[in-house]
């Protein structure tokens, strides 16, 4: 698939908003530890995405009823879900120099019904000319993503033929009606309730 970037300008990949808020010191204390411990771009990138994959639980799999959406809060409280996991490795990406991108996949179940969206994050790092996605989602029994940047190793498989999708727009900031459904969540299971099943 090729990945298309929503802008031209890759210096949009780098910067800092309401969600990615990478200026932020809990951001830029994170990843000063993991700087601390990394060589270069490549080490420092991995480095990041297992911080984010290993030490903050998904939601979804630890109980917790919070729903943070800044990459500062994620960090925070050691929770989120997909989306909010992405907000906090594209903000450790970007502090460290490194274009990063919110993109996104629609999922179904084997049947083809039960449609969600779920957040990845596509990193370029330098010297590369091209853009490699890696799902921090969190492994548990039967998912098993990794840091690969030329064989993609996501949690989940798209189905086409059920109708899953694979979005090729890499996305500077959330997409809005991802970061409206954080947003507006009153908990996790009101969360679950009103998750895009498509963009």
């Amino acid at each position: 698939m090729e990945l298309i970037q929503e802008s031209p300008d890759l210096d949009a990949y780098l910067a800092s908003d309401e969600a990615i808020d990478h200026q932020h010191p809990y951001v830029t204390e994170t990843a000063r530890r993991l700087g601390a411990d990394t060589s270069d771009a490549y080490t420092y990138a991995e480095a990041a995405f297992t911080f984010v994959r290993d030490t903050i639980p998904h939601s979804a799999d630890s109980g917790d009823l919070r729903v943070p959406w800044r990459a500062s809060d994620v960090l925070a409280t050691r929770n989120g879900i997909c989306y909010a996991k992405s907000h906090a490795l594209a903000a450790l990406l970007r502090v460290a120099g490194i274009p990063a991108a919110l993109c996104y996949q629609r999922l179904v179940d084997e049947e083809g019904d039960v449609p969600v969206v779920h957040g990845l994050v596509a990193l370029r790092l330098p010297g590369r000319d091209r853009w490699a996605r890696v799902d921090a989602r969190g492994n548990r029994p039967g998912v098993d993503a990794r840091f690969s940047l030329d064989h993609e190793r996501l949690a989940w498989p798209v189905h086409p033929a059920l109708g899953g999708v694979d979005y090729p727009v890499l996305y500077a900031a959330p997409h809005p009606e991802v970061l409206s459904t954080l947003r507006q969540a009153r908990d996790r299971h009101h969360l679950g309730e009103t998750l895009p099943g498509s963009l």
